[in-house]
């Protein structure tokens, strides 16, 4: 800033440490708060403590500069705070034998020179933390976003269309009820861990699914919650390495990202598989879920990322493998019985063996509860009667569809099929 006043110098300076300390807070904010959690064993207070620390950065590095490690700095002013609160609680005592040898009544341990020392094991323990069973699905999601994705309250709200009160509210709730319950800070281990772990994965993928089809709104897509979700299943297959359900959610993700380019056209409406401008696809999501594929088990998240890499290893629709995909279902349904799995399998069948084959397996669902409302039965009823040539029929069954989709976009693709089989 040649030639500039030294008070806009210090303006200009200033500007650039608030940006500085926003983009290393956003990326440092979960392993702040796991590191401190570990002391007060309280997410709550662990990130009221992490804010702390982000108030103290505004305050002084605009006079003092950035410092060389902004993660650490950060970090250890979290850490020391979080100290300082244990050793102002009447149990002091008992609360240096929970956290252990490491703290010490004379002197606070040093932050280590290398902040991944021991970070990961932390980070772990407060996945685990935020998605714990004794909390709904909600909460859970809205708590992993809000301590692992670092987005604001009014960002998820605005995410799963819900109003910033409630969601800041739900938060607030889950954070009361972790400390309730008492909800140990650690990383299950014997018969816990397999539920805990699935807990996890079950929040992950509903916030990707959220992204990638939402349920609600004007948008078809919301990537921004897709890439929350794909960086925190790379974060838990990191750490995790041995686990290989974690590897297939991971493997799912990345191919299902691969698409989302295609998956809308220039206005953002939907453009349907069959449709969609293969050379759009991410060449490089690919690479990545095929890789993590390899480390993948047979479980369910596993079995659809096979699923998934079938679709992506054809070059154009017509090459699809729909009897692998199709046999894939079925050892899906094995697995994991359910009506939204079934329609799937009905779906590859229908292309694998033709539309009267999967149209008897179709009805069959007709009245299963969990189907109840769920626009895409009669969405794919619909498709099978128009290439059956019942195209009156194909109609209702799209019309019916429209009526219970709560997405716009989705709403007037299927408008638009019904439309397109009136007679002519």
């Amino acid at each position: 800033m040649t030639g500039a006043s030294p008070e806009a110098h210090r303006a200009h300076q200033a500007d650039r440490a608030d940006q500085a300390i926003e983009a290393v807070f956003r990326i440092e904010s979960a392993r702040i708060i796991a590191g401190v959690t570990r002391i007060v064993r309280d997410v709550g207070i662990a990130e009221e403590l992490a804010q702390d620390a982000l108030v103290a950065a505004l305050e002084q590095w605009p006079e003092s500069g950035v410092p060389d490690k902004p993660g650490a700095w950060l970090m250890a002013t979290a850490k020391h705070r979080a100290i300082d609160l244990v050793r102002r609680k009447e149990t002091y005592a008992h609360k240096l034998a929970e956290v252990g040898r490491a703290l010490t009544e004379t002197s606070p341990p040093e932050y280590s020179e290398d902040p991944a020392e021991d970070i990961d094991d932390d980070l772990l323990r407060l996945i685990f933390t935020a998605c714990h069973p004794v909390l709904s699905t909600e909460a859970r999601a809205a708590l992993t976003l809000r301590l692992l994705g670092g987005l604001t309250t009014q960002e998820i709200a605005r995410a799963f269309l819900a109003p910033e009160p409630t969601v800041a509210q739900r938060i607030v709730r889950a954070k009361r009820a972790l400390a309730k319950a008492d909800v140990p800070f650690e990383v299950p281990y014997g018969a816990d861990r397999a539920a805990r772990l699935a807990s996890v994965l079950e929040v992950i993928y509903l916030i990707f699914n959220e992204g990638y089809s939402a349920t609600a709104g004007d948008d078809l897509v919301r990537p921004a919650l897709c890439e929350d979700a794909l960086r925190l299943a790379r974060v838990l297959a990191g750490l995790m390495p041995k686990e290989p359900e974690v590897h297939g959610l991971a493997a799912l993700l990345e191919f299902q990202a691969s698409r989302i380019p295609a998956r809308t056209g220039p206005d953002g409406e939907p453009v349907l598989l069959a449709d969609q401008n293969r050379t759009k696809w991410n060449r490089l999501l690919i690479r990545r879920g095929i890789e993590a594929l390899h480390r993948a088990g047979h479980g369910p998240y596993s079995l659809q990322a096979a699923i998934a890499a079938c679709h992506t290893q054809a070059v154009r629709y017509e090459d699809t493998d729909w009897a692998t995909i199709a046999a894939l279902y079925g050892r899906l349904m094995a697995l994991a019985p359910s009506p939204v799995i079934e329609l799937n399998r009905a779906v590859a069948i229908s292309m694998s063996q033709g539309p009267a084959a999967a149209l008897p397996l179709v009805d069959a669902l007709a009245d299963e509860p969990a189907l109840k409302g769920y626009h895409l039965l009669p969405s794919v009823r619909g498709d099978l009667l128009q290439r059956l040539g019942r195209a009156a029929e194909a109609r209702v069954e799209f019309e019916r569809a429209a009526t219970q989709t709560h997405n716009a976009r989705e709403r007037d693709l299927l408008l638009e099929r019904a439309a397109r089989c009136a007679p002519a």
